[in-house]
């Protein structure tokens, strides 16, 4: 009976040690589930920001003659709102280009400021923000790097 004992102790503990594995697993697998479900919802949250653009380029005007202007694109289906290009100026503070809604599928071109002509080269990005048709407020810098804003409706 001492034998049989031993061996329903040994089988109680492996019972043991099976149900902590079992549980250290599904632990697991759920804490990856939850990263990759973050992770998804983050990209549908960045889906319709990630098609806005905006860059200052000559072009022609329909009198033949040129002029240096911002470019925003919205590619998304869906408008963007309360637009804004925050423009650095070498004589003072920071102004603001309050453009407003971008409708989708277009490109919204707005006159840049003489000053500007002095150092224009070729088109480059700049700086706009913008909120997306889900109330959320977000930026693009110069180098293209997308951020949710502080002053999201979130």
């Amino acid at each position: 009976m001492a034998d049989g004992g031993w061996i329903g102790d040994a089988a109680d503990t492996f019972s043991a040690v099976g149900t902590i594995g079992a549980f250290l697993v599904g632990f697991t697998l759920l804490r990856k589930e939850q990263r990759r479900e973050a992770e998804r919802s983050d990209d549908e949250r960045k889906a319709q920001a990630a098609k806005i653009s905006a860059w200052v380029e000559m072009h022609r005007k329909t009198d033949g003659s040129r002029e240096l202007a911002f470019h925003i694109h919205n590619a998304s289906d869906m408008p963007i709102y309360e637009v804004e290009l925050p423009l650095p100026s070498s004589e003072g503070p920071e102004t603001t280009e309050f453009v407003g809604l971008v409708p989708p599928g277009q490109t919204i071109r707005r006159p840049a400021p003489a000053d500007w002509l002095r150092t224009y080269v070729d088109p480059e990005p700049i700086q706009i923000e913008f909120q997306d048709s889900a109330g959320r407020r977000w930026s693009r810098d110069e180098q293209g790097t997308l951020a949710l804003t502080d002053r999201s409706a979130d």
